[in-house]
């Protein structure tokens, strides 16, 4: 089996890979057997899917890099010889990290290129704006969004043909939870931004507290656009949690973690959540970044883990894709990496496992696929998980020495 796989590594077949290792399966003899250039290339009329990324506006630094990886992720399969044999193509547009925006075009991607599928959009408060939309139209969608909301149900709205690659979160509240009870911390606080993927957070950490035996003791709120959240944590710390949870994406993060820095007296131990972990913070945070705590991919420190564990293989040959690609020198490795990879890696083996491109197959064999090994995780999707992965499938980290290690 390690040879097997050490094969894989130099072939760099990720999106085969993980595509044949849905329900447990090896990969085909022929993706194993001869290079990429071998393949048959792809005949027919293309697959067409569409792509939603924000490439301008604050959450472009998630949104570019997302559109070059998922670019990149259609190159490697259509040289792999496509999906059913046919190329796949991509169609891509700015949402200009605007909800509004995000709608209208998943409105062009499908009544106008008459898209299969979309991947995308990058933001929680885009992902909302299309769900409905596509909901309606019967377009099978998956998010790289990091909240909950978009596959919550409930309030929220059926997500049948809704889907997304990165951790819920749930998920990564019951890994923040996990460590800290771990460390006998059970008093905290939360700080979270007013936005969609911050209070869908704050939801989620007030909602599981009482069965992980956490107690939140305060909680204050800010928007992310601010450039000052002193007196916010100021307010934390006065109510002396044992630790602070932030829930934010982007800069807003490294704010906090200089605000609570340059406070006075004992400083609580401070937890970021999964959007943070990056190259960004470090730079934004500096000094203040030291010693945080956040949860975050296994992108982030690949070097610990073990030739046994199964997406080793996978996140080797992204990193070495990744960089071959140029992509590492404009937008450096971070936890959202991954996710429109992810992404694909789902669609290819939705496609596959469906055996034909037609959106209702193609929604029923995501729903039920199993043992995908992508960058973020092992995917196992049910009628009632559209996400697939579990809390095993993130790491604890902390920063020391400005860089990421696995936290003690």
């Amino acid at each position: 089996m390690a040879k097997i796989l050490m094969l894989f590594a130099a072939l760099l077949l990720v999106p085969a890979i993980a595509a044949a290792q849905q329900a447990g399966q090896s990969p085909a003899p022929a993706a194993t057997a001869q290079p990429a250039e071998q393949h048959p290339a792809p005949t027919g009329d293309p697959i067409v899917i569409g792509g939603l990324f924000a490439q301008s506006g604050p959450a472009a630094v998630v949104g570019t890099p997302s559109k070059l990886v998922a670019e990149m992720a259609v190159k490697q399969i259509n040289a792999m010889g496509g999906i059913l044999g046919r190329p796949l193509k991509l169609i891509a547009y700015d949402t200009e990290s605007s909800p509004d925006v995000a709608l209208r075009e998943a409105r062009k991607l499908v009544e106008g290129d008459h898209v299969l599928a979309i991947i995308g959009p990058t933001s929680t408060g885009e992902g909302l704006a299309v769900k409905k939309y596509t909901e309606e139209k019967h377009v099978p969608v998956i998010m790289a969004v990091g909240g909950d909301a978009v596959i919550a149900g409930g309030k929220f709205g059926p997500y049948d043909w809704t889907f997304k690659a990165p951790q819920r979160t749930a998920t990564t509240v019951a890994k923040i939870y996990e460590y800290l009870k771990g460390k006998n911390i059970s008093k905290i606080a939360v700080m979270s931004s007013k936005d969609a993927f911050g209070q869908d957070g704050l939801a989620e950490l007030k909602q599981n507290a009482s069965k992980s035996g956490i107690d939140i003791i305060a909680a204050e709120t800010f928007d992310p656009k601010d450039t000052d959240f002193s007196a916010q944590a100021f307010k934390l710390q006065a109510a002396k949690p044992q630790a602070v949870v932030v829930w934010t994406i982007g800069p807003a993060g490294a704010i906090a973690a200089k605000d609570f820095a340059s406070l006075p007296g004992e400083r609580p131990l401070l937890v970021e959540c999964h959007g943070q972990p990056g190259p960004n913070y470090l730079k934004l945070a500096g000094e203040a970044a030291g010693g945080t705590i956040m949860p975050g991919t296994k992108l982030m420190a690949p070097e610990t883990l073990s030739d046994e564990d199964p997406q080793k293989i996978v996140i080797e040959s992204f990193i070495k894709a990744y960089k071959d690609a140029g992509i590492q020198e404009k937008f450096p490795l971070n936890t959202h990496s991954g996710y429109a990879y992810d992404a694909l890696t789902l669609l290819r083996a939705g496609l596959e496992k469906a055996g034909k491109a037609d959106p209702e197959a193609l929604r029923e064999a995501l729903e039920n696929l199993h043992h995908v090994v992508g960058v973020s995780g092992v995917y196992n999707l049910s009628s009632q998980d559209h996400n697939g992965l579990g809390p095993d499938s993130m790491i604890m980290l902390i920063v020391d020495s400005g860089r990421f290690k696995l936290a003690p």
